[in-house]
């Protein structure tokens, strides 16, 4: 299992894509909905958890890409 991802507010504007203990931003957009779909990505890639921040910092949603104990029945 990959990197768990990160959506943070950028320090200067817009949106940085931070995998999990990483010190560097993995990548910058303009728009939240822009780094939650590249992100969203990478997440998948890795099989990995996508962890959506506002701009408070706080964690507002995530997603799980990996492997889910508890998968739905349906």
């Amino acid at each position: 299992m990959g990197k768990n991802q990160h959506v943070v507010p950028g320090q200067n504007g817009g949106w940085n894509i931070k995998g999990e203990g990483n010190s560097k931003a993995t990548a910058h957009t303009n728009t939240k909905a822009e780094a939650i779909n590249k992100a969203r990505d990478i997440s998948k890639n890795q099989k990995s958890e996508l962890f959506i921040h506002g701009k408070d910092g706080r964690i507002q949603s995530r997603d799980s890409h990996g492997n889910d104990p508890y998968p739905p029945k349906g």
